[in-house]
């Protein structure tokens, strides 16, 4: 069977290299005619190549001036769950000089990282349908904007590739079952925890799924930390006293490859806005939340994790435009 994951790179990499008369043809190389591809606000769901290049290509392109990919991993496979089909997932980043406004988001002039997650799902050697995460409360704060009343609970990191400098089309593909059994695993057992310490059984130590040195990057608004302790003081803790009955795990994709795994749902959560939460009080809302987590597994036990989440959409949701306040800085 053809291995469609270095076709995909490739192909996604021509979107931000080829010269602006040569778009149109990388784009209809990479996407079915009728693929529709939805994106964290303020985008949209998007119909056909058309759509595609001027609401999401065009605009990175017109944003960033020498843009390009700097992927951190990409790995694909069979997806687990009863939506099927075979998926691509990739961290990236899109590079270059901020020079122009982005979806509302006024430029700095300097060099940013935009910070994306990406689903993608295929059909012989192209793209059908895709789920597209746009960090842009991280790119907000690489600017200077800082939208909100609290500043993040961990560590503004860009994120890293993983430490194993192996997550770009990943080898010993067959790994990939083992490593998503280990994530659901995990999943199986967070959603029980204690209220006072946030703890779950079956996470950490004996019988635990998680290295007890693993690292967890967050997105723009919780930052990253290290260890079961960084994750709870600088993520879990926040998280779960604002919603404290969020239940989460509805996923339309699960794959593995190699070491590697990805879990996304849209949404993936649902919650009650019960307390402050990044500086916004409790609006009794019931909110949802678009997830995408990215893990690398070794010897049995999650190594690494990274994270993106759509809070520009949940913030809405709580009444928030950061875009809009933002601007106001």
């Amino acid at each position: 069977m053809t291995d469609i994951r270095p076709h995909l790179q490739s192909q996604l990499a021509g979107l931000f290299t080829v010269e602006n008369k040569a778009l149109e043809a990388q784009v209809g190389a990479t996407f079915a005619p009728d693929a529709v591809v939805h994106i964290s606000d303020p985008v949209g769901v998007l119909h056909g190549t058309n759509d595609i290049v001027e609401r999401f290509i065009a605009p990175l392109r017109r944003a960033l001036s020498a843009p390009r990919r700097r992927d951190l991993m990409v790995f694909g496979g069979q997806n687990r769950r009863d939506y099927g089909g075979t998926w691509v997932s990739a961290v990236t980043h899109i590079t270059g000089l901020f020079t122009a406004p982005l979806w509302g988001v006024a430029p700095s002039g300097k060099l940013i990282y935009l910070r994306i997650g990406e689903f993608w799902r295929v059909e012989g050697d192209k793209i059908v349908e895709g789920r597209v995460i746009v960090d842009l409360l991280d790119l907000l704060h690489q600017c200077g904007r800082w939208p909100l009343a609290e500043a993040h609970y961990g560590a503004p990191i860009t994120f890293p590739a993983p430490a194993t400098q192996d997550g770009l089309c990943p080898a010993n593909r067959e790994a990939g079952e083992a490593s998503l059994d280990i994530v659901e695993r995990m999943l199986g057992a967070l959603h029980v925890y204690d209220p006072d310490s946030f703890g779950s059984d079956g996470q950490v130590g004996a019988g635990g799924t998680w290295a007890p040195d693993f690292a967890w990057y967050g997105p723009g608004g919780i930052g990253s930390t290290v260890t079961w302790p960084g994750f709870v003081d600088h993520h879990r803790a926040q998280f779960l006293q604002a919603f404290p009955d969020r239940q989460g795990g509805n996923h339309y994709c699960r794959i593995g490859d190699g070491a590697y795994a990805a879990v996304s749902g849209w949404p993936s959560m649902t919650m009650t806005h019960k307390g402050t939460y990044l500086g916004v009080p409790a609006t009794n809302k019931a909110l949802t939340l678009r997830v995408m987590d990215f893990y690398r597994c070794a010897d049995g036990l999650i190594a690494e994790n990274w994270v993106l989440l759509d809070y520009v959409h949940l913030l809405n949701q709580m009444g928030v435009d950061v875009i809009a306040e933002a601007a106001l800085r």
